[in-house]
């Protein structure tokens, strides 16, 4: 890692600021229930397409349906984020995972519109899956190692994720997949190799 990138402020930040909008939310309502978080700024289609209240792109990345959905995203975000932000800097990490969140939101509105099940969505795990694509890109450039971490393990993860994803309900997979792709391109774009 390049010297002075210091301490991954960044994906703890991250982390307190999902942790605190789930609490305060929770205060003034229900979490678990689909129209309150409508209300508070979820995904929602016909809001984003037709009301273009295109802020939900933002907000959703925000926002979680209860305590589990928050856990599930941030303990991948605080095992993979440091690494990633070590190896980006604090502010393109920032950056980058914006991006892959709104990236993903946009990609997976755009699929799911049509859908007869026209659902509210939220949660950070597009931006989440954007960390593990970047992060896999960065240790590819690696030689295939980045500090405790090998592509064998990144991949490894990945695949497990997307699977559990699959199997599992309620899930946007196209969210996950989008931001694993944006994530990965990102870094192509951003990640510059430490010289020897």
């Amino acid at each position: 890692m390049k010297p002075g990138r210091g301490q991954p402020w960044v994906t703890g930040a991250l982390i307190v600021v999902n942790a605190a909008v789930l609490f305060g939310m929770e205060i003034l309502g229900s979490t678990e229930d689909a129209f309150f978080m409508l209300t508070h700024g979820a995904m929602y289609g016909p809001s984003v397409m037709e009301g273009h209240e295109f802020y939900r792109l933002f907000t959703a990345m925000f926002l979680h349906f209860g305590i589990e959905h928050l856990v599930n995203n941030m303990l991948v975000l605080f095992v993979l984020g440091d690494h990633l932000e070590r190896a980006l800097g604090h502010i393109k990490y920032l950056i980058f995972y914006l991006l892959c969140g709104v990236g993903a939101n946009v990609v997976s509105l755009l699929v799911n519109f049509h859908d007869a099940s026209l659902t509210v969505s939220a949660g950070a795990s597009g931006a989440v899956f954007g960390v593990a694509g970047g992060l896999l890109c960065v240790v590819a450039r690696n030689r295939g190692r980045l500090e405790n971490l090998s592509t064998r393990q990144m991949v490894i993860m990945i695949a497990l994720s997307l699977y559990l994803g699959y199997v599992g309900s309620g899930v946007d997979n196209v969210a996950h997949v989008a931001g694993l792709v944006i994530g990965v391109i990102l870094a192509a774009l951003l990640y510059r190799k430490p010289k020897d």
